[in-house]
């Protein structure tokens, strides 16, 4: 899915595609409207051909890379730099065209690019509606994988959103995903709450959690001082870590390597990837974003999509 008209997005997917690694390993289709990417091309520099298609089913014939076309988004309605209602109700439609392909087992999954808040709230919507309740983000980059507990709620709430019942689930729903993927018994690290993981809310609400999850047989440890366990895992004691919010692992993350960074939706029946950056109005249409972030997305889910073919090891 392109992402947001005025935005980066169908840039650095337009640049991720023009290398050529994504065609190895899959067939790409664009969902969106051939006019935007159209608009990107020339405004961008980017050589690729693009080939308008009817249905997934036509993408293997298509000459160039395939474009599906969803919505009523017209030229008028957007611009390099700016959002709208109609951008908002574009980027809708397109992400829920390529859900129903991914739950239709037509594609095996799909990649989001950069949404736009501004749009989004023009239209009545929100980037949380772009995460279901029963998923959880796993973010990868580098030697860094983390997932968090929570994701855009206040500090002030942070607390109270940990449960025992919620730390076991995501260390069994993230040991499983990495097993599938081809890291045997991962070693996973929780972090704390609050510094040095040393007050109530981490013996009540993590601890009791970790030790379930270690008594029904995962490698897990916890919970360990949140100025630490970053670097630990760095170092290779930990293959991936369990934060208690979003912040608290995104910092880290962005802060090791920022470029080739994507994110894993895990908790879906098939496969869902973005990148941890948004549209980038300031510099939309100028050709400066980089695309290493939405390479290392589309790469990442068409490994995952070939089932079986992703090793983390």
């Amino acid at each position: 899915m392109i992402g947001d008209p005025g935005g980066i997005g169908p840039e650095v997917v337009l640049k991720a595609l023009a290398t050529g690694e994504p065609s190895k390993l899959c067939t790409p289709i664009l969902i969106g409207k051939k006019h935007v990417l159209d608009r990107t091309l020339a405004a961008c520099g980017i050589d690729l051909p693009l080939t308008l298609v009817g249905s997934a089913d036509e993408a293997d014939d298509a000459e160039g890379i395939a474009v599906l076309e969803v919505g009523t988004l017209e030229p008028q309605h957007y611009d390099f730099g700016r959002s709208s209602r109609e951008s908002g109700d574009a980027v809708w439609a397109w992400r829920e065209k390529a859900v129903a392909l991914a739950e239709q087992g037509a594609t095996d999954g799909w990649v989001m690019a950069p949404i736009d808040s501004g749009s989004l709230k023009a239209a009545k919507r929100s980037a949380d509606d772009f995460l279901p309740e029963e998923s959880y983000l796993l973010r990868l980059s580098g030697p860094l994988r983390i997932v968090p507990l929570s994701e855009h709620i206040k500090l002030s709430e942070v607390a109270a959103a940990v449960t025992p019942d919620k730390v076991v689930h995501v260390i069994h729903l993230l040991n499983d995903n990495l097993e599938r993927w081809g890291l045997k018994a991962p070693r996973i690290a929780v972090a704390g709450i609050n510094p040095h993981a040393m007050f109530d809310e981490d013996r009540e609400r993590v601890l009791p959690g970790v030790e379930r999850a270690r008594a029904e047989g995962l490698n897990v440890s916890g919970p360990i001082a949140p100025d630490s366990v970053f670097r630990h895992a760095v170092e290779g004691k930990y293959d991936a870590i369990v934060t208690m919010y979003h912040d608290q692992g995104q910092i880290p993350l962005k802060t090791s390597a920022f470029e080739g960074a994507c994110t894993v939706f895990m908790g879906m029946p098939y496969v869902t990837v973005t990148v941890p950056h948004g549209s980038a109005y300031e510099i939309a249409g100028k050709g400066q974003a980089q695309h290493l972030s939405m390479l290392a997305a589309i790469t990442t889910a068409a490994k995952l999509g070939r089932k079986g073919d992703f090793s983390l090891a």
